[in-house]
């Protein structure tokens, strides 16, 4: 398997690991502080991947030159999780889930801002569509719930998060010297949880740590282990082999992805017209995973 069909894998596993998030965070998310709750999953996520590459002899010190990269790494995606968190506090979920689908597109023009990375005919056609088949998904196949779209204050911090997200991942390939994923990923976790620890302090320290309900334990381990080490590394490693835009196409499938984890926790499964969308979203991913598969030059992998 190439190195670019493993970045594909990396992508799939990361869009499900990032549904369950959704699916876990919806029931806590009122029992803690965004700046917290971030702050916390930094930190745990930082310690696991600091054990990782310290086993694996991919702790060098070497790699942590130049570390303003890791700060400005963590700046954004930092601000990716929290502005996330704030704008489910009044975004409608279902909105917030639209807002979420402009990320491919956005990565697009950053990538060819930052790396000039050209998207293709082909990779256009696949974005819009599994654009359209993500919002099929995310509004349940119901056109007047589409048409009652309506973008409110909550939905607009989303957006701002979405776009530090975009940002963020043709800076990895950008910013990155060589290093290996997961000594790379844990110098922008070490950036992050320091960096949410000074902004977030008030909150952090408002926080009854001792208290907390279990269920906001189990919820914080997952987001921090699964949906943030994990999927750091994952996304560390798709950024250096794919371009930015087919990276964050695999953010289509998250919708679809958290129906399934939803029927898993006990939700009414989906109605058919529903994986009609379903069905679209993968139709993008063949298109993409084809368009993978050709001799292409670097910035078209």
């Amino acid at each position: 398997m190439s190195p670019v069909q493993r970045a594909h894998g990396a992508m799939l596993l990361f869009s499900i690991l990032v549904a369950g998030s959704f699916s876990l965070g919806v029931l806590i998310a009122n029992d803690i502080a965004p700046m917290a709750l971030n702050a916390a999953r930094f930190v745990i996520a930082a310690v696991v991947i600091g054990a990782v590459a310290t086993l694996s002899g991919q702790l060098n010190p070497n790699h942590y030159r130049g570390s303003w990269r890791y700060l400005v790494l963590g700046v954004f995606f930092a601000s990716y999780f929290v502005l996330m968190f704030y704008g489910l506090q009044t975004a409608d979920p279902v909105s917030a889930s639209a807002v979420f689908t402009l990320t491919p597109v956005l990565s697009g023009i950053f990538g060819y801002l930052l790396l000039r990375q050209v998207t293709t005919p082909r990779m256009a056609l696949a974005l819009g569509i599994g654009a359209a088949g993500a919002l099929w998904v995310i509004f349940r196949a119901d056109l007047a719930a589409l048409r009652a779209f309506d973008v409110g204050r909550g939905e607009a911090m989303y957006f701002l998060g979405c776009v530090s997200h975009a940002v963020y991942t043709p800076l990895v390939r950008k910013l990155n010297r060589g290093e290996p994923a997961v000594a790379f990923t844990f110098g922008t976790l070490v950036a992050g949880a320091l960096l949410l620890m000074v902004v977030g302090w008030q909150d952090i320290w408002a926080t009854d740590w001792a208290n907390l309900p279990p269920l906001v334990w189990v919820g914080l381990f997952y987001v921090a282990i699964f949906a943030s080490a994990v999927t750091f590394v994952l996304l560390q490693f798709a950024s250096l082999h794919l371009p930015a835009a087919k990276v964050m196409a695999y953010t289509y499938l998250t919708p679809s992805w958290v129906i399934v984890w939803q029927v898993a926790l006990g939700n009414p499964a989906p109605t058919g017209l529903i994986l009609v969308g379903i069905a679209l979203t993968v139709v993008a991913l063949v298109l993409l995973l084809e368009d993978a598969a050709k001799p292409v030059g670097r910035t078209k992998a």
